[in-house]
């Protein structure tokens, strides 16, 4: 069996491995180097440029995720590749997406079923591909997987490097929370989702435990016995554009649809088992610490 994924980037780095021990060959689209590719046990190609041994990789997979952002208002992957997909007739097509498609909540709870109310313009751009992706599925016949994914974090992406070297900040707005999923935890449900679990449709991949940023902090603080940053109330923090919109939405992301279709018991049900094994790994040298941007 090959998987093509478009954009391969950190949370593939966990996927692959997990897919060639069980005898998949798997590709992937990198914009730079291809070390981390080659590192996870992927076949890099690189897009932009190698568009012909991207169609080709297109037309001999059995199954294709894509892992781009999108590009303004379109899909890249569809923009570029969208006929070539539809002609291939893949067994199974996954998109990663965002629970930032739900918008804001107040802290709320939402699930696959709740509309669709994005607040910031990332939001509603993938709003947008998720359409796009569902169109393309729906006129080709194509069984789709929409994977719509909480704050990724793991090795190289917890809140240790910033405590260390001084600039982690808990910056609290009231009634602030998030929801989180840890990258061992997405690779897990997409590969049940390729084993056959749960068939087509959307899925939340996030843990038990939306909380608010700053307890994860304080608790990584602790982890590491180190001083507990102060807290900073958001009116007064200093904070770029896209940090603030980040604080802009409040919500709690349900799994159940995850868990129930897919057969999937999280490794790390709540930031604090995943801080700790993040801290494990860091001790022990271990783990992926791509520089890729998210999903």
């Amino acid at each position: 069996m090959h998987l093509l994924i478009f954009g391969h980037g950190y949370s593939a780095g966990f996927l692959t491995p997990l897919l060639v021990q069980e005898g998949w060959t798997v590709s992937g689209t990198t914009r730079g180097s291809s070390d981390r590719v080659r590192a996870a046990g992927a076949n890099p190609l690189l897009w932009p440029g190698d568009e012909d041994g991207v169609a080709r990789a297109i037309a001999q997979a059995d199954a294709i995720l894509a892992s781009v952002a999108p590009d303004g208002d379109a899909d890249p992957v569809l923009a570029a590749f969208g006929p070539q997909i539809a002609a291939a007739k893949p067994s199974w097509l996954g998109y990663l997406s965002t629970t930032g498609v739900y918008g804001d909540r107040e802290g709320g709870w939402v699930d696959e079923d709740s509309p669709l109310e994005p607040a910031t313009r990332r939001g509603k751009a993938r709003v947008a591909a998720e359409a796009e992706w569902q169109a393309l599925a729906d006129k080709a016949a194509l069984p789709l997987h929409i994977f719509r994914l909480a704050g990724i974090y793991g090795p190289g992406r917890g809140p240790f490097r910033k405590l260390r070297d001084g600039t982690a900040r808990r910056i609290v707005k009231p009634g602030q929370v998030f929801s989180r999923i840890h990258a061992a935890d997405i690779a897990q449900a997409v590969a049940a989702s390729l084993s056959g679990k749960g068939g087509p449709g959307i899925y939340n991949l996030c843990d038990d435990d939306p909380a608010p940023p700053q307890d994860v902090i304080e608790h990584a603080a602790r982890l590491l016995d180190m001083p507990v940053p102060p807290e900073i109330a958001i009116d007064d923090a200093e904070m770029t554009p896209m940090a603030l919109s980040f604080y802009a939405e409040s919500k709690r992301v349900r799994n159940d649809r995850m868990k129930d279709h897919l057969g999937i018991t999280l490794i790390h049900p709540d930031y604090r088992s995943g801080l700790s094994a993040i801290l494990r790994e860091e001790e022990d040298g271990a783990g992926w610490t791509s520089a890729a941007p998210r999903a």
